[in-house]
């Protein structure tokens, strides 16, 4: 790199000793990409910025005097912008370029970098500056997409670097631009700030509201550890010095992000943080009021399925609330109506080919291995199911499944022998969830602690044995659980019996998948990923420009949803079973997270699910080889880690030179002492000193921001848009034989199942949520695509991710055969609903596939 860098400066230095550069800004208005004004017009910018408003310098890197000294930096001459240039057919429409000429000197060398002032007095948002015909060199492209913010705000000019890096001319411009980032850890971060800074989930709770608000500060702490998330900055509340004080509903979109991390640049990325707001701060206000004056509840599954034939028309007072809030225009778009049938939705993919195949045995156990959140179920290891709970303080918390529970349902297999042939698995979410039931339950919210055991079928197939429904004892927790078994049944009060404890199921396994699966192991977990990113390596750094795409919009998503989603009392606490203590929650389960084991093939290892296999094409092999998350992700993870391979070997030529990259190892340092610093003892951390752990680490970081977000995420509207498939609460136990429940479950099952799980107000709620987050944007860039051809100026890295895109529409076509085959039943199941979670790619709106680079809603 260096000797072409040698090279290009004597080329260039030959010829004439003066001209002009010209060179092409291309740039938007910050109105342009404002919700409330998304079609403004740039056609005034244009003269606001010519003349003074903007200018331009050239950092190159020039021959030193003696040439051995090597090459040093020279700061050009500024130049502005001067001609508005309106006829380019490479712009959208929101764009705008203008010319810009340089003065050119024998000894200005080779363009490395470009400072850029703004004297005007509003921001704008740059995304390229374009130098054509540099002698010897030719064209010079900087990719830049950030916001300029007027000069008063900084006391520095905005500096980019070109993609060639040129070592020491840029290292003091590449040191001083992070030390810029990181800040100084004071005071309160405006939106002009480009500080990347870590704060505890410090902001959840309003004490000052009330104790009905007050939540625990999360992270810290041995009691509530949790990942960091971005720093604001924003003063303590008065009633607890320990707790952020929170912005003004009207304020909630506007929660400190650094500028360049804010929502994509296009209409609907924008419109989705706005129609979660709407949704928190219009509509859930609007339910509660309507039902708390009105209760009402579905009467039966025809009444659910009208929320997709027609809608609910509801009582014309609370519309009327909500019509005068949202402007009928954004009522249609936002939730696709007319506005007088408020909540009409989209068909649910799992009731599309099938309105009651979701109800089935043979679905209920697919969807554990192809469904919403197939990364629980583990393989059985011992009968009966032993807890991890300290007995001393939960007493006996073990299973009471038994052997005459299951024994007519394994095929002629004793329960040993179906263990030892690994036919034996397990949902287990009785240890999570048992420390908080009797916190958690009250007269109206009421579940169990629940363990399901599964058998695998000849056909490939896993069928329910025995579903175990637990409570805390009434007498206290150290005199352990107290359990009921149940068992399949198809008729009678006992097959309405064996669809409730199912439901309860569903209940553990929402509330799991929504703050565990989803919340804790992709948003939050990546979330320290991108702050300690962009405050150690340069932007110049090979790893920043490998995980830069992954780390897409994290930031600001993480932040609105601690504003108006997992805030208390927010719209996550009003539909998940855990309520109040959701976060808290996650952050038991915190305890036991590992990153190493967010590697695909050791999760999958880890569960006993795989075992390892040196002849299997991705070294471990499936013990339930139809496995449709398993066997997609094993086929994406593969992909990934090559493409990733191919990019550090280029980079990295020895393990000597990751452990010298005194940018990596600051990096890594603070993921682990600061970012996750709450687990930094644990003796898993990679150490960091060998381009496989390099590689490994990155894998997996890109693997949870893509794939694995997306087989978690986009699969909510398709299989819990439909809340009986996958109810989020329940309301009521199983009901003892002689009451008034139980007589009701005998003569109308469906009214009873209904009035046990989601109610009518959460099951708008909820779906209203899920809809918009199961969306993919106008503006989405998928994995394997970056946002800009020009990324890189080496073509080995090039070359590798032109392999990596064919691998993964290799990958794509494979799948859609895959679902063609009738032997694999878990791919499409009762529901007749194919398993597309981890197709590569998508359209826009609400598909059931596509996976994008990063964590982005």
């Amino acid at each position: 790199m260096f000797q072409n860098i040698v090279h290009g400066i004597a080329s260039c230095c030959t010829g004439d000793s003066k001209k002009k550069i010209k060179g092409t800004v291309v740039l938007m208005k910050k109105n342009v990409l404002e919700f409330n004004d998304f079609h403004a017009s740039v056609l005034d910018l244009g003269h606001e910025l010519l003349g003074q408003g903007v200018s331009l310098q050239v950092i190159s890197a020039a021959k030193s005097d003696p040439p051995e000294n090597g090459l040093k930096e020279k700061l050009g001459k500024p130049a502005n912008l001067e001609r508005w240039r309106t006829a380019n057919d490479s712009l959208i429409a929101s764009e705008t370029s203008f010319e810009v000429n340089f003065d050119w000197e024998e000894e200005i060398g080779v363009p490395v970098a470009i400072l850029i002032r703004n004297s005007h007095h509003s921001e704008f948002y740059l995304k390229t500056v374009t130098l054509e015909d540099v002698p010897g060199q030719g064209r010079f492209h900087f990719v830049c997409n950030s916001w300029i913010y007027p000069a008063k705000r900084y006391n520095y000019d905005r500096i980019f670097f070109t993609s060639k890096d040129t070592d020491e001319p840029l290292r003091k411009y590449r040191e001083k631009e992070l030390v810029k980032l990181r800040g100084d850890g004071k005071g309160e971060l405006k939106e002009w700030d480009r500080v990347y800074d870590y704060a505890y989930y410090n902001d959840l709770g309003d004490p000052d509201e009330g104790t009905k608000y007050v939540r625990p500060v999360l992270g810290g702490s041995s009691e509530y550890p949790y990942p960091r998330r971005g720093r604001t900055g924003r003063a303590a509340t008065e009633s607890d010095p320990n707790t952020e004080s929170r912005l003004p509903l009207l304020m909630s979109l506007n929660i400190y992000v650094p500028r360049d991390e804010r929502f994509g640049h296009l209409r609907m990325a924008d419109f989705l943080g706005y129609a979660l707001k709407l949704v928190a701060q219009v509509v859930k206000p609007g339910l509660e009021g309507l039902f708390d004056s009105t209760p009402l509840e579905f009467d039966s599954f025809d009444d659910v399925f009208k929320l997709y034939e027609g809608g609910i028309e509801l009582p014309q007072g609370p519309l009327d609330i909500i019509r005068e809030k949202i402007p009928l225009q954004t009522l249609r778009e936002i939730f696709r109506t007319d506005g007088e049938n408020l909540f009409e939705f989209p068909m649910p993919q799992v009731i599309e080919g099938d309105k009651t195949g979701w109800r089935t045995d043979e679905e209920f156990s697919r969807e554990m291995l192809a469904g919403l959140n197939p990364v629980v179920i583990r393989r059985l290891e011992e009968f009966p199911p032993k807890s991890k709970l300290d007995s001393k303080q939960y007493g006996d918390q073990n299973s009471k499944i038994t052997e005459e529970d299951i024994k007519n349902n394994l095929e002629g297999l004793a329960t040993d022998e179906a263990i030892k042939k690994n036919r034996m698995f397990i949902l287990d979410h009785h240890d999570a969830l048992m420390p908080y039931l009797r916190r958690i339950n009250t007269p109206s919210k009421t579940t169990y602690a629940t363990r399901t055991l599964l058998f695998l079928k000849d056909d490939g197939t896993l069928k329910p044995l025995a579903i175990e429904l637990s409570l805390p004892h009434e007498e206290g927790d150290e005199f352990g659980a107290v359990s009921k078994v149940y068992t399949p049944s198809e008729h009678g009060v006992e097959g309405s019996i064996w669809q409730l404890a199912k439901a309860y199921v569903g209940v553990n396994d929402s509330g799991y998948h929504q703050l565990v699966s989803h919340w804790l192991h992709t948003h939050a977990a990546i979330e320290p990923f991108v702050i300690a990113t962009n405050r150690h390596l340069s932007v110049l750094h090979p790893i920043y420009e490998l995980l830069k795409p992954h780390f897409r919009d994290t930031m600001n998503i993480n932040a609105l949803a601690r504003q108006v989603l997992i805030n208390a009392g927010g719209a996550l606490e009003s539909t998940v079973y855990p309520t109040k203590y959701a976060l808290e929650f996650s952050s038991s389960l915190y305890k036991s997270w590992d990153f190493t084991q967010q590697a695909l093939p050791e999760d999958l290892k880890e569960r006993g699910v795989a075992v390892e296999d040196p002849n299997s094409p991705h070294g471990v092999r499936l013990l339930i080889e139809d496995y449709p998350y398993a066997v997609d992700g094993l086929e994406i993870w593969s992909a990934i880690k090559e493409w990733v391979k191919d990019y550090c070997y280029f980079y990295y030529k020895t393990d000597d030179s990751v452990r010298k990259d005194s940018e990596i190892q600051s990096w890594w340092k603070e993921v682990r002492e600061v970012g996750h610093g709450d687990l930094k003892d644990a003796p898993w951390w990679p150490k960091m000193q060998t381009r496989e752990e390099l590689i490994e680490s990155c894998t997996i970081i890109i693997w949870v921001g893509s794939a694995l977000h997306a087989a978690i995420n986009f699969g909510q509207y398709p299989y819990g848009g439909f809340l009986p498939n996958r109810p989020s609460m329940s309301r009521r136990l199983i009901p003892e034989k002689g009451s008034a429940e139980y007589e009701e479950l005998e003569s109308n099952p469906d009214k009873a199942f209904l009035k046990t799980i989601t109610s009518q107000y959460q099951t708008l709620l909820g779906i209203s949520l899920i809809e918009i987050l199961s969306r993919h944007t106008s503006d989405e860039v998928y994995l394997g695509q970056r946002d800009t051809p020009e990324w890189t100026a080496d073509s080995e890295p090039m070359e590798a991710l032109d392999r990596f895109r064919k691998k993964l529409t290799d990958i794509e076509k494979r799948i859609f055969d895959m679902n063609k085959d009738d032997k694999l039943k878990n791919r499409f199941g009762p529901v007749k609903m194919p398993y597309t979670l981890l197709v590569p790619t998508s359209k826009e709106g609400l598909t059931g596939r596509g996976i994008p680079n990063s964590v982005s809603i």
